[in-house]
């Protein structure tokens, strides 16, 4: 089966955690372009075309965005917060790959517009399906607005 592929945004400061998804991501080709962004300042840059990031295409939106909550400069919540208060980025799936279970985190988040909340896995291998199941979801299986 011939998977399309698709620009797909990691947000995640752990970098063994961020590769551990691109390897998950890859082996199921599921995206030619894997953009890892480390902290949420220069995520929310990227997104919106500001900073080192000027020359990117507004109109060129990822087809989902893996984000974790605690990250440097600017933390997942207030991302998440920023990019659905915004009318360009307001319908770009957003899951939340975190390891935090608290029950505020989890209800400040959909309350934001999260689209999924997962907590990541400990385990390597429960891990790698995880990333795989939701790459497969997000990028076959849901259908986005045009």
């Amino acid at each position: 089966m011939e998977i399309e592929q698709y620009e797909i945004i990691i947000v995640e400061d752990n970098a063994y955690d961020a590769e551990l998804m691109v390897r998950s991501l890859k082996e199921k080709n599921l995206a030619n372009q894997l953009i890892v962004l480390e902290d949420g300042e220069d995520a929310l840059d990227f997104i919106f075309c500001r900073g080192k990031y000027t020359a990117r295409n507004l109109s060129s939106l990822p087809k989902v965005i893996f984000l974790d909550i605690k990250l440097p400069k600017v933390d997942g919540l207030e991302v998440l917060r920023q990019l659905k208060s915004n009318e360009q980025t307001r319908t770009i799936p957003i899951v939340i790959v975190t390891s935090s279970k608290e029950d505020p985190d989890i209800e400040t988040a959909y309350k934001l517009g999260a689209n999924s909340y997962v907590v990541k896995p400990v385990e390597f291998d429960d891990f790698l399906k995880t990333i795989n199941q939701l790459g497969l979801y997000w990028l076959v299986v849901n259908e986005k607005p045009r």
